[in-house]
């Protein structure tokens, strides 16, 4: 079994430095903080609604995707979220390999938000 894990990454477990929190634990941790707030989803869907403060940096570009990310603070937390979660959580996973040591994803993603 683990060598069919190793081809096909079925269980690669979960970094440290990401934690995926519902909306209510995201909520909380965000309210009244200055934090670096992302939404990943593209610009059509963070103009159709957002959390307040967010900024829209697309995943599905990746040149700039990389460039905006480039520009965080790699020490402070970062808080993401997409429509769903699965591309908040992929984008994690990439800020994970970037050297970011805090993330939070919220679980469910903007779906959950509302």
């Amino acid at each position: 079994m683990s060598l069919i894990n190793s081809l096909f990454g079925i269980f690669t477990p979960q970094p440290k430095t990401i934690k995926r929190i519902d909306a209510t634990s995201f909520k909380e941790s965000i309210r009244g903080k200055k934090v670096q707030l992302i939404d990943v989803r593209t610009p059509m869907e963070f103009q159709s609604g957002h959390i307040k403060k967010a900024k829209n940096i697309d995943y599905y570009n990746k040149s700039k995707f990389y460039s905006e990310i480039e520009k965080l603070n790699k020490d402070s937390p970062v808080y993401l979220y997409c429509r769903s979660g699965v591309r908040s959580y992929n984008a994690a996973k990439k800020l994970d390999k970037l050297g970011f040591t805090e993330i939070y994803d919220l679980k469910g993603g903007f779906l959950s938000w509302k």
